[in-house]
């Protein structure tokens, strides 16, 4: 007993209600949270080809163990995706609790240690999928275990989803759930990646929820000219059309444009920078300063920048085979990301109305994510969100977020599905060094991952379990 109120003193008091019959021993609860992320990460996931079949397999066994019925699907055999449920008295509608089972791929000979060892050292977990996104996974698998462990009564079904091919091939993930399968994880919410928090001297400062997302898509350019010897130069010279033309797109500023999700982050932000970051958050939309803020915001931390418009940014280049062979054809990808409701067709066309040549010809990538408007930052989930997360961090501010990738919420929130983004703590050092998502040496803070599970934990028990 005296062991319980300590236990209970430690709480603040609505965390206490909210989890009083569920005193969680968060050590053992967090090592075992740690093992499952660290299986995880020891399946070679890698997209292409993919093999997700593995990862469900291991999800299968460690539901099964606790009880858990779990059914997969799968377009393609190796490619399978699983759906689990703890069912509620369906007096509220459910929450999906989504989370992707492929990786992008590696270069083995960038990384110190195994890509896919799980290598535990000095507090962190080294992997591929450690951030991206095996730890929302595992996180998701944990609340679900500890739903059924505990017997918790609940006003709505929670659903796990462990969806394959976000990486690049949604046709046999989320495209084949939505479009075949929709039934089995409709729900009113979704909680999945995107979402940051940034630790300054150790402490949250700021817990960043993914609302929205910008739209990939992309273009090829193709120029085309007269082919020749390189010993005599000309004016049809198709590397030099496409340079051109890259130039030009490269350096297209697009139209500056808020939505409520970004309005509200600069608003926030705003409220506990300094001084001079402050007056510049608080004009973004001053048409007087914005051309010199977006500069600033482009010179020191782009990712401002990017959410502020529809962004072009030329990644790849490919021209030539031979050093004295003029071409007569070069090709290359601008990587554009655009605002959720940007029209698609029209920014095609100021695209080429900016380059401004007929000899390159723009080439559309196929669009294999819908556009969809952001979530609601005003419900019942966001404010649990906003709420626990204030809780857990007293000194932090809650920021909902636009992310500048892509995630598989987008196809979900264009079937109406309010859909939230969470994540770990970082610090910023730790975001701007190579340790990141799809970087090499990819890795977590096990506090800052067991901290992802408690926070997801207390969400969906504030806002599906039974008063």
């Amino acid at each position: 007993m005296r062991l319980i109120l300590l236990a209970l003193l430690g709480l603040p008091a609505a965390a206490a209600n909210a989890q009083q019959s569920f005193l969680i021993d968060w050590e053992e609860v967090g090592a075992e949270s740690v093992g499952h992320l660290v299986e995880l990460v020891r399946i070679d996931s890698s997209n292409p080809p993919g093999n997700e079949t593995e990862v469900t397999d291991y999800l299968q066994m460690a539901l099964a163990i606790e009880g858990i019925d779990s059914k997969t699907y799968a377009l393609e055999p190796s490619r399978a995706n699983l759906v689990a449920r703890v069912k509620g008295n369906g007096s509220k509608r459910p929450i999906l609790l989504m989370g992707h089972t492929d990786v992008v791929g590696v270069q083995r000979d960038k990384w110190y240690a195994d890509p896919f060892s799980g290598l535990r050292e000095d507090g962190f977990i080294y992997g591929r999928g450690t951030l991206d996104d095996k730890d929302n996974l595992a996180a998701g698998l944990m609340v679900i275990k500890l739903l059924k462990r505990y017997g918790v009564e609940l006003d709505r079904d929670v659903i796990l989803l462990a969806e394959s091919g976000e990486e690049g091939t949604p046709e046999v993930g989320i495209n084949f759930m939505v479009e075949k399968h929709f039934d089995v994880i409709d729900a009113e919410y979704c909680l999945a990646e995107g979402g940051q928090n940034t630790l300054e001297n150790g402490v949250v400062k700021t817990v960043g929820i993914e609302t929205t997302e910008k739209m990939p898509r992309r273009v090829t350019l193709v120029a085309r000219g007269t082919p020749g010897h390189g010993s005599k130069p000309t004016l049809e010279n198709a590397v030099v059309i496409l340079a051109q033309a890259v130039a030009r797109a490269g350096a297209w500023e697009t139209e500056v444009r808020f939505s409520k999700t970004t309005r509200t982050y600069f608003e926030r932000l705003a409220e506990i920078s300094t001084a001079e970051d402050a007056d510049r958050y608080n004009n973004v939309e001053n048409p007087q300063r914005s051309e010199a803020i977006q500069q600033h915001f482009l010179e020191t931390f782009p990712y401002h920048y990017s959410i502020s418009r529809s962004s072009v940014a030329p990644t790849v280049m490919d021209a030539g085979f031979r050093k004295n062979v003029i071409p007569s054809e070069a090709s290359a990808i601008l990587d554009i990301r655009m605002l959720p409701d940007e029209s698609v067709d029209e920014f095609y066309e100021k695209l080429a109305a900016v380059i401004d040549d007929p000899r390159v010809e723009i080439v559309p990538e196929r669009i294999y994510r819908p556009a969809a408007p952001p979530s609601k930052i005003d419900n019942e989930m966001f404010q649990t969100l906003e709420r626990v997360a204030k809780r857990m961090y007293p000194a932090a501010t809650v920021l909902p977020i636009m992310s500048t990738g892509a995630t598989d919420m987008a196809q979900v929130r264009a079937k109406g599905m309010q859909s939230y983004g969470i994540g770990p703590a970082r610090s910023v050092e730790e975001i701007n060094s190579g340790f990141g998502a799809h970087g090499d040496n990819e890795r977590i803070s096990e506090d800052a991952f067991i901290e992802l599970v408690k926070y997801l934990w207390t969400v969906v028990i504030e806002i599906a379990a039974t008063e």
